[in-house]
Formats: C-alpha cells, structure tokens, sequence
C-alpha cells in the first residue's frame, strides 16, 4: 500500500531545535513551544467522527500545547502524525481510520516506505497513535479506538561494534608506527586519535577546515565543528583533541600541505587508511568511522562523562538520544 496521493504534504507541525552546544558555563534555553501549522488550523465546526484527520491532528496539537508538553514531545509527535497524515490521506475523516488502515500504516514503515524504520522510532509512532486515538476516544469524537488493539513488540537494535581498551592500544601503536617509519606518515595517527578522542561522524570529519582547529593553547587544543546548513547549526559544537594533536597536525601539514580543510582528500581514502589499519592488526570491521564513534562514546560513558554532556559531544537531539543511551548502557555493560 502507499501514501495517499490526496494527502497535504505541507501539513506539518514545525518546531524549532534547541541549540546542542550552550556556551560554557550556560544553560540551553528552553524554545518556545512551536506554532500549529497553518494548514492544520482548525475550522469553525466542531470536530466530530466525520472531520478531518488534519483537523483531528490540528486540534490534537492544541491539547498537547493545553497540557504544557515539551517542545520536543511536540516535535516528536506532530512528525510520527504528519507521517501518518501522509499515508492515510489529510481529508480521511476520523471514524474511516480503522485497525487495519493503522496496521498497513506501520507495515508501510517497515516494509514499504523505502527509509529505514529504526526499532524505537517504531515504537515511538506506534505509541504517537495509540495517544492520538485514545484521546479521541476520551474525547467522544470516535466511538472505537482502532490502535487499541494494537500491541506493542519489544524490539532491541542491533549493537554496533566497538574497540575493547586492549585493542585500540594495538590500533594506535599500528597507526604510530606509520609515524615513525622511514616514510613518515602521520594521516593514520591523526585520523584514528581524531575520532578517538571526538566520536565525530564521517561527514563531520570531511568537512573540518584548518581554521576550524584551535591550537591557542597548544596543551589543549580543540576543535570546532560548524554547520553552513542553517538547519543543522544545533549540532555545532567545541571538543576537546588529544594533548599531542598540534605536534601530530605539524608532522602531517609538513608532508600533505592541505590549504583549506584538514583532509582535502575523498571520504573513500580515509577509509581505505581503516581498512589498512584495520588489515595489519587483525582488528576487521571493528576499525571504521562508525565503530570508533561508538567506542568513543562507550569510553566517554565508562568514565562517568554527564548523559547530557556526551549527548552534546556527540551532536545528538533529545531524541535522538534516547536510543543512542540504551545502547550505550548496553555496550558498556561488556568487559572493555
């Protein structure tokens, strides 16, 4: 099954996002509550069985904002509902959405949709709906609640890998070595302590400017990472590099002499100087972005990094996060 063509793609609810990365010593602000979308302003009639699944949500909208929910509760659930406005149809009246329509809904995200449908990012719509259509039903505009029946699935996401203690001291005594050997080679040691230290994502990593890098106190340099997309500057943040970064940034400017960003090469090289590492130690596919963002984390965490702190780091959203700590807490249980 798929989207209905008749459905307002435009009617979302819009909020802003809380800036990820408050200046130091400052608290984030709280954002104020975000406006219903024009498009789902409601009429003049009453809402009954026969309105509007826009109208539904519109109104919906205004009890979230009655009750004082958070900004990003709203942002959450006005999302997972404008999805399923998408599927259903923005003029489907509230009594035609039965249990089946609402089950070919989340087959559709699982199965059909063509995006990747993360476990909790199921679950949290399937809750949205199971919400929305209780507060319906509380409110007498529908007689039935088809998500009722509906039961939740525990689901578990998969665990991605990451480097015990013992295996990125062999990591970063291979990438050493390359230091050190009659041709120097300081781009692995740079690029595995980077991320090591940072838990950056590769996009990140490539977009990093020379400017970006603050070596005022070279003992304790830092790193900047920016966002031109306007919509992603609450990812901005300051992080802390390794102690002997700016002597190992020296030893690479030396021999690369890049201009303008640190890596002035494709994303596809640096992980061919991973798989290398990765090749010479025997470590697999344990050695690549992702795993060393991870294992970054996992340190991080171990340490007793604050949550909201290492949500910060890592550039993530409140919910975003959500996932991200259970499967910290689920990785860190395991012997380092």
């Amino acid at each position: 099954m798929t989207p209905r063509d008749d459905c307002d793609t435009t009617g979302a609810m819009t909020t802003e996002q809380l800036p990820l990365f408050p200046a130091s010593g400052a608290k984030p602000k709280r954002i104020e509550s975000p406006p219903r979308d024009a498009a789902l302003v409601a009429t003049d009639a009453p809402l009954n069985a026969k309105s509007s699944l826009a109208a539904g949500i519109g109104a919906f909208h205004d009890h979230m904002l009655q009750l004082g929910w958070s900004p990003y509760t709203l942002q959450a659930f006005g999302g997972d509902l404008k999805l399923f406005m998408k599927f259903s149809g923005a003029n489907c009246a509230l009594d035609e959405l039965t249990t089946e329509k609402l089950n070919a809904f989340l087959h559709w995200l699982r199965y059909e949709r063509g995006v990747p449908c993360k476990p909790k990012s199921f679950q949290r719509r399937l809750t949205t709906l199971k919400v929305f259509f209780a507060w319906l039903l509380k409110t007498q505009i529908i007689s039935a609640d088809p998500a009722a029946p509906i039961a939740h699935q525990p689901v578990t996401s998969p665990l991605p890998e990451i480097l015990f203690d013992q295996q990125v001291e062999t990591l970063m005594s291979a990438a050493r070595a390359f230091m050190n050997a009659e041709k120097s080679d300081a781009r692995p040691y740079l690029l595995v302590s980077l991320l090591l230290a940072t838990g950056i994502k590769k996009s990140e990593t490539m977009a990093i400017r020379l400017s970006d890098i603050d070596l005022s106190n070279r003992a304790q340099p830092a790193l900047y990472i920016r966002y031109a997309d306007a919509r992603k500057r609450h990812k901005e943040r300051k992080l802390k590099l390794p102690a002997d970064f700016a002597d190992t940034l020296a030893q690479y400017r030396e021999k690369f002499q890049p201009r303008a960003h640190l890596f002035e090469c494709t994303a596809r090289n640096l992980e061919y100087i991973l798989a290398d590492l990765a090749k010479m130690t025997g470590l697999g596919e344990t050695v690549s972005f992702e795993s060393l963002r991870w294992t970054c984390a996992v340190r991080d965490y171990r340490a007793g990094l604050n949550p909201d702190h290492l949500r910060l780091k890592l550039g993530l959203s409140t919910i975003t996060w959500e996932e991200a700590a259970d499967r910290l807490k689920r990785l860190a249980a395991k012997p380092l």
